[in-house]
């Protein structure tokens, strides 16, 4: 499988919004229309310039990608929105463990 994410940014820079949906659904492999419906169905948040214009983040792009995979699996938006829910619940719940486990004894 080809890795997506080759030559773009990680990191810390990674929520900084600086790509047109035009850029967005090329790096994506999908349509700007798709785009719009994933923001109407809550899957993804890209912020806006003051003049309204959507502007996307790595991370924006991550969860593209994401849905695309979700997709291809053969589930519906209502899936793909459980599961991108799920998943973020299971980063949220592995971190406090990393927290928990990291604090001494006591």
């Amino acid at each position: 499988m080809a890795d997506h994410n080759a030559g773009r940014l990680s990191g810390p820079n990674s929520s900084r919004a600086v790509y047109a949906i035009s850029v967005a659904a090329k790096l994506a492999g999908t349509g700007q229309q798709n785009i719009r419906l994933y923001e109407t169905k809550g899957l993804v948040s890209p912020a806006r310039t003051s003049g309204g214009t959507r502007q996307y983040s790595e991370d924006d792009i991550a969860v593209l990608l994401r849905i695309g995979e979700l997709l291809d699996q053969g589930l519906n938006l209502a899936g793909v929105a459980k599961v991108l829910e799920l998943e973020a619940a299971n980063v949220k719940l592995l971190r406090a463990l990393k927290r928990a486990r990291s604090r001494p004894p006591g």
